[in-house]
């Protein structure tokens, strides 16, 4: 696998768009980190289902954050806010980052740096992070984990993200 993804134009028009982002058409370099989150989060469930150890590390679980968290303009799409506003998503722990979530007049954008008013801020521990982007924690226990202030309603809309095909 890893040769055959090594191989591909990492620019080049993919096979099959991530759907899970709102792509018809993506990449080959988002279809690889697609494949990654894949293999990389099913095996976290197989470690959490016979309760060994999970493979936390910024070099393997970072780029799996990166990737689910390019779904965020995808999943809030319908939400409705003043535009030159942002949402800041911080997953804590040192495999976690930022992510700001920045209101254009038409459209959600993921941006590389805070840019506006910020109108919220969730804090999502990195423990279950994976977990609400691949189903496998529900909401409330999620809720019970996270720290959002501003706009409530819209910081937590992120623990609706899905970030697999389900």
């Amino acid at each position: 696998m890893a040769e055959f993804h090594a191989s591909r134009d990492p620019y080049a028009t993919a096979p099959y768009g991530v759907s899970w982002a709102g792509e018809e058409k993506s990449a080959n370099w988002f279809d690889s980190a697609r494949e990654f989150t894949e293999r990389w989060h099913h095996q976290q469930q197989i470690r959490l289902a016979v309760d060994k150890p999970g493979i936390m590390t910024r070099e393997l679980y970072y780029p799996v954050l990166d990737c689910f968290l390019r779904a965020l303009p995808f999943t809030y799409r319908k939400v409705s806010t003043k535009p030159g506003t942002y949402a800041h998503i911080i997953v804590s722990g040192e495999c976690g980052d930022s992510w700001y979530l920045y209101r254009a007049e038409e459209s959600w954008q993921l941006v590389e740096e805070a840019i506006g008013e910020k109108i919220s801020e969730t804090t999502i521990p990195q423990e279950i992070a994976w977990r609400i982007f691949t189903k496998g924690i529900d909401r409330e226990s999620a809720l019970s984990q996270t720290k959002v202030t501003g706009d409530t309603k819209l910081g937590q809309h992120v623990l609706g993200m899905i970030s697999i095909v389900a």
